[in-house]
């Protein structure tokens, strides 16, 4: 028997629910296509690459839990990877608590990925787990920021803010995902952090309300989130240099 039939099982949740309106009218964010694929099979594979994870719960639209579940159907994966395809909620929030609920009781560690981030590499997702599975309640990979930042008070689209404070950037990262977490800390977080108007964007934020302890592993550059039509050209790009370089 392997060390890794030993350790805590892990599965994956991916909130893919969303509209994604900043790529523009058409499909939902998560079924855009990158060479050819949509995002969230991408991000499906991205999970399942690693030998720890035994599930992914796919978090689908709610009107189209079914189609997802055809798309996926058919997907080449590790024998030892199941895939669960959910309906989602109104916010990201109620989607992964929704994705959550469809988790086994007997897995201990769960991470939350965004579908928008289709091409983070399996060193990555490896990091985050070991770290869990190291005692760490919650764990994001995150990347020191390049650009200063400046804290301003927001004024109306387009009108000058002023500034209030520039943050020192060597404390600051800008956080990925997969995030990690202990499943029963996750769960105490569903539980005990109300929704307020969209809802949570960051599970780790809510684990930090809590008064439990985050901690930050290395990010990867190539675990952006595609968000806007330039960021579909780069992943574009990221995609052509792995068949050149690995035969991806």
């Amino acid at each position: 028997m392997s060390d890794e039939s030993l350790s805590p099982r892990t599965a994956a949740v991916i909130p893919a629910a969303g509209r994604g309106v900043r790529l523009g009218p058409g499909a939902p964010k998560a079924l855009r296509t990158l060479s050819g694929t949509p995002m969230l099979v991408h991000a499906v594979r991205a999970m399942a690459a690693s030998n720890a994870v035994s599930l992914v719960v796919v978090v689908a639209p709610p009107d189209d839990a079914q189609g997802v579940k055809t798309l996926l159907a058919d997907l080449a994966l590790p024998e030892r990877t199941e895939v669960a395809v959910v309906p989602g909620g109104e916010t990201r929030q109620e989607s992964v608590r929704l994705g959550l609920a469809a988790v086994p009781e007997d897995i201990t560690v769960v991470l939350v990925h965004d579908a928008a981030r289709p091409l983070v590499p399996v060193d990555t997702v490896d990091a985050v787990i070991e770290a869990v599975r190291d005692g760490a309640p919650a764990v994001v990979p995150a990347l020191p920021l390049a650009d200063t930042v400046k804290e301003v008070e927001p004024r109306g689209k387009g009108e000058p803010e002023p500034v209030v404070a520039t943050p020192e950037r060597a404390r600051l990262r800008a956080v990925q995902t997969p995030q990690g977490f202990d499943r029963a800390t996750l769960l105490r977080a569903h539980t005990a952090v109300a929704a307020e108007g969209e809802g949570a964007t960051d599970c780790a934020g809510m684990v930090e309300r809590l008064g439990e302890p985050v901690v930050v592993v290395p990010g990867h550059e190539e675990a952006f989130k595609v968000t806007r039509p330039l960021d579909l050209v780069l992943a574009e790009a990221v995609l052509a240099r792995r068949r050149a370089n690995d035969g991806f």
